[in-house]
């Protein structure tokens, strides 16, 4: 697995599935894992509430099927979220179901995981999602492109004119293009605030709400303006230097991170699944 920074740093788990005995085999081969200390199990939503409060965990996965009911698990997600903001949450699945894929990233899930994936990839997911990224496969994060991308009427001005700014658009071209704050910073010559002040200007221009779907709707900008070329897309138009902004083309291997340092997006990554 990669490492940041050179170092090792153990990620503390919680697990909560209907099953206990699903909880507590997952727990044993993640503990089995390096760098990875299963913290606590819930088989139901009370289970996880009180869980998460009394342990101190970095990572929570949650299935979407909880022993009081199916589908709870994505109110679970919502509810962690706004009282564990600090939690990364990973939500499992038991298959690439357009709705479930969805309705995970809707509860704001930092990523999403089929149980019928290799344990190898649940160990790199983990890690993967630890250090702030986005954790979806092609399949799912197309489902979510697909979504957002029927959003573009509603966020055109009434006569179509581009809503972004020539800079805004630029900071937009970088966060989908994987740059840091300080990256920005430095390729556009603005001090690091400046370009957080931009980007949460840029949210609000577009009714986005966090840098994922900044960039997810960058990303179907693209998408879109392909599809319909070559009539070009007007409502997210970038006019800088390609040589400066980069160039941002459409995700084509199997796992898709999106790593952010908050509160704007650093890193769109792409990774092919081994095996």
């Amino acid at each position: 697995m990669k490492r940041r920074g050179g170092s090792s740093v153990r990620v503390n788990v919680f697990i909560a599935d209907a099953s206990h005995l699903v909880c507590e085999l997952m727990a044993k081969a993640l503990t089995d894992s390096q760098r990875i200390a299963v913290v606590g199990l819930a088989t139901d939503s009370s289970g996880v509430r009180k869980g998460l409060a009394e342990n101190s965990a970095d990572v929570a996965l949650i299935s979407a099927n909880l022993g009081d009911g199916r589908n709870t698990g994505f109110q679970v997600v919502r509810e962690v979220r706004t009282s564990h903001p600090l939690i990364r949450i990973i939500m499992v699945v038991d298959s690439d179901e357009r709705s479930s894929v969805v309705e995970a990233f809707r509860a704001r899930a930092d990523g999403i995981f089929t149980r019928e994936g290799p344990f190898e990839m649940l160990c790199k997911c983990i890690h993967a999602v630890h250090q702030g990224q986005i954790w979806a496969n092609s399949k799912q994060l197309r489902f979510v492109i697909e979504i957002f991308g029927k959003r573009e009427e509603q966020i055109k001005s009434a006569t179509g004119a581009n809503l972004l700014t020539k800079r805004e658009g630029e900071l937009a071209y970088c966060v989908a293009e994987g740059l840091t704050n300080a990256d920005i910073s430095r390729q556009l010559n603005l001090r690091e605030h400046t370009v957080r002040n931009y980007l949460f200007r840029v949210f609000n221009k577009l009714g986005v709400s966090n840098r994922l779907e900044l960039a997810l709707y960058v990303i179907g900008q693209r998408e879109a303006s392909k599809t319909h070329a070559p009539a070009p897309s007007r409502a997210l138009e970038f006019s800088g230097d390609p040589a400066t902004a980069g160039h941002v083309s459409p995700p084509r291997s199997p796992i898709v991170h999106v790593a952010f340092d908050s509160p704007v997006p650093t890193r769109l990554r792409l990774e092919r699944q081994e095996g």
